[in-house]
């Protein structure tokens, strides 16, 4: 018999879903209770060779066998039949004996209302660790990046590379020295690959880009590759103007910082799976370098990349008439709703709520915002999961103009944003990987267990359940048991689930692919 406990911790702002039309759905954000079961290469002008093939090896064998889901021989687990009180699992705290047998309620780990204090204080926390990784993200580094990136005048992609400290070369430059000065310091963790470079064509100028890339490489075999990008190039309101100041603060000095940031405290340790850092160019005339980073690198090696996180415009959140909303963060996917893109976007929202305190990450059912682009679709199009960040307001005024300055930047939003995306790397890389072999079986009376393969090294699982139509996972339950038996394991309640192992630091892992509870 497993004891049934309260354990209270202080509840966030949660992460409810209102609809509008049937075009355009959004998240808003009211406050509930979430329920736990707790426990307790280029183009034809660069030729594919000019990639070094030790490289090539490395990327090759860190996605053998990389999807984290697969499944093998289903493993031999007994269903423990209970009588099991009718749960309703909702909006409203719920007791004990409403939920799976197994179940305990526990509150959420954060109140996002409060300041943005990420240090360890108060009520101890299993996720320590990872509270102390985001503890590690510098503001004061992120700023010095943005400055250094605007004061290259422009980073337009026609700007050439032959005046220092200047244009897309002196950007070039500045990032590649930074990515030196992180592998100097990774104790051989973070290695800098030769820069993948790639034809450009553009306004009727030809030249060559370069987009920066680095690696650490992963410990076991098969859990795969995540990889954190974000464009460094900019562009002024006369898209054909390459000298023109287009200082790019927050479009995209502020993802470029954070892809810095992230390199830096990544770097320090090696992680489960192999994680790859990549600057790209050429984003702003149509994500030429990103395509062909996909076409040269991943495609021709059959290499898969298990998550793409994209940053672009991470750094304000403040609207043209001086409003702010300074503790959510958008996410970015592709449709449709069940598609890998958007249940990276779960993941990672579902990732924030359970270990980010201050910041809330909002799920939209578009790709992008009308009629723009970003990285990610480069990935995306190309069927690997791919996400984009973005500020939850943007300021039309300070975009693709030379009033996109370090004004405009706001530390603590900036500091926040990179914190999050942090967490999120390190749980997908770090973290266990998921259940394989999940499985419903029916057992009569209404009953349905649901089973899955124990994971070594898991402390407990995180059962996490959507409900139909929802763009997130609505509830979460945990449990040290590799079966759950319920009576609410129906379609009409919930359209799918997706389970996720807890280290021994309390960290979640991956999740699992979605299981229909329809099937």
């Amino acid at each position: 018999m497993i004891d049934v406990r309260m354990i209270a911790e202080d509840a966030p702002e949660s992460r409810g879903i209102e609809r509008g039309s049937a075009a355009r759905r959004t998240s808003c954000f009211t406050r509930r209770s979430y329920a736990r079961i707790n426990v307790m290469k280029t183009q034809s002008t660069s030729p594919p060779l000019l990639i070094p093939a030790l490289v090539l090896l490395m990327l090759a064998l860190a996605a053998l066998a990389c999807n984290l889901t697969e499944s093998g021989a289903p493993p031999t687990l007994v269903a423990r039949p209970t009588s099991t009180p009718p749960p309703t699992i909702g909006y409203a705290t719920l007791a004990p004996n409403e939920l799976p047998s197994v179940a305990t309620f526990v509150a959420p780990a954060a109140d996002s209302v409060g300041a943005p204090d990420l240090s360890v204080s108060g009520a101890p926390r299993s996720d320590i660790a990872l509270l102390n990784l985001m503890n590690q993200v510098d503001v004061g580094r992120l700023m010095s990046h943005v400055q250094a990136l605007q004061d290259m005048g422009t980073r337009h992609v026609n700007s050439g590379y032959g005046t220092l400290g200047r244009g897309i070369g002196g950007a070039y430059d500045y990032i590649t020295r930074q990515f030196e000065q992180i592998r100097d310091a990774s104790r051989g963790n973070f290695v800098l690959l030769p820069p993948h470079e790639f034809a450009v064509s553009y306004e009727s100028v030809d030249s060559i880009g370069r987009n920066i890339v680095g690696v650490v490489q992963g410990t076991e075999t098969g859990a795969g590759i995540v990889l954190l990008g974000a464009h460094y190039d900019s562009i002024t309101i006369d898209f054909a103007d390459a000298t023109g100041y287009a200082p790019g603060a927050n479009d995209n000095a502020s993802g470029t910082a954070a892809l810095i940031e992230i390199a830096r405290i990544m770097s320090q340790r090696p992680h489960r799976a192999t994680v790859m850092f990549v600057a790209f160019s050429a984003e702003e005339i149509g994500r030429k370098g990103s395509q062909a980073f996909v076409k040269d690198y991943l495609t021709p090696f059959n290499i898969r990349i298990d998550a793409m996180i994209n940053m672009d415009i991470i750094g304000s959140s403040t609207g043209p008439d001086g409003s702010l909303d300074d503790r959510r963060i958008r996410i970015y996917s592709a449709p449709p709703n069940e598609s890998p893109s958007r249940q990276l976007a779960r993941a990672l929202n579902l990732i924030a709520f359970h270990h980010v305190p201050g910041m809330e990450v909002v799920v939209l059912d578009e790709v992008d915002r009308a009629g723009r682009y970003s990285d990610h679709m480069s990935f995306s199009e190309a069927g690997f999961p791919a996400v984009r960040f973005i500020e939850m307001i943007e300021n039309p005024n300070r975009n693709h103009n030379n009033a996109d300055t370090l004004d405009g930047i706001r530390p603590e939003y900036l500091l926040r944003a990179t914190q999050t995306i942090l967490a999120g790397a390190t749980s997908l890389a770090n973290g266990l990987r998921p259940p394989r072999n999940i499985s419903l079986r029916a057992e009569g009376g209404g009953l349905r267990t649901l089973l899955w393969e124990r994971v070594p090294g898991a402390r407990s699982y995180l059962v996490a359940l959507r409900r139909p139509g929802s763009l997130i996972y609505d509830q979460y339950f945990e449990t040290t048991e590799t079966s759950v038996i319920w009576d609410q394991f129906t379609a009409d309640r919930w359209a799918g689930l997706a389970i996720a192992a807890k280290d021994s630091a309390g960290v979640m892992g991956p999740l699992s692919t979605e299981y229909p509870v329809g099937s």
